[in-house]
């Protein structure tokens, strides 16, 4: 097997774990509180995937694949500014 292909293999599968991670800690996260609840870490572990994924799909010229993830990044880069900006503003309330 070349470099090359070890790395491809290595990006995606590290974005397949990072995506794996999500729902764990959204499993654990909502068990805990006995309710479906979304975590933060939840948008950080679908960003990484997402940029793990895309890199990979790039890499194997995949348009579709590139596509979903594509638009994915923006989703999860869209719902940790929401929740930044919540938090800013929930700050500057308690001031």
């Amino acid at each position: 097997m070349y470099k090359t292909e070890i790395l491809m293999l290595t990006i995606g599968f590290t974005g397949q774990f990072f995506f794996f991670m999500r729902f764990f800690v959204q499993w654990i996260y909502s068990e805990k509180r006995k309710k479906s609840v979304i975590p933060i870490a939840f948008w950080y572990f679908s960003l990484v995937g997402s940029v793990c994924l895309l890199t990979y799909a790039i890499m194997r010229k995949d348009i579709v694949f590139i596509v979903g993830q594509s638009t994915g990044f923006l989703i999860y880069t869209r719902n940790l500014y929401f929740i930044h900006k919540e938090r800013k503003r929930k700050l500057n309330e308690s001031k």
